[in-house]
């Protein structure tokens, strides 16, 4: 519960007992990867690539971070499922949504 706001600006403080925001209380690394997931309109790919890991692991921090919102359960999304669509992901190699090492990842 917060109990005080103040501006870094001009010292002005209000207290009282607010609610917090479910987004405010991630540390400043996920709201920065939840502002590029939704400045990308949803692409884990490019979520992927501005974070410098692979599809998978993105995936797996982006359920993580839904987890720890109460949005999703953890292990609710399957970053690496046990049935993979091999027609599907070399599909998506050819048309450049995945690079030849997350290709290879979801593929073993």
């Amino acid at each position: 519960m917060v109990t005080r706001l103040g501006c870094g600006s001009c010292g002005s403080e209000l207290s009282g007992r607010f609610t917090g925001c479910p987004y405010c209380s991630l540390p400043a690394q996920e709201r920065k990867m939840l502002s590029v997931f939704l400045a990308s309109r949803g692409n884990m790919k490019e979520l992927a690539r501005e974070l410098g890991v692979s599809y998978p692991t993105a995936r797996i921090r982006y359920a993580e971070m839904l987890a720890r919102l109460g949005i999703e359960e953890v292990g609710a999304v399957d970053a690496t499922p046990a049935s993979v669509d091999r027609e599907d992901v070399l599909r998506r190699l050819a048309a450049g949504e995945l690079d030849l090492d997350e290709a290879t990842e979801l593929l073993q």
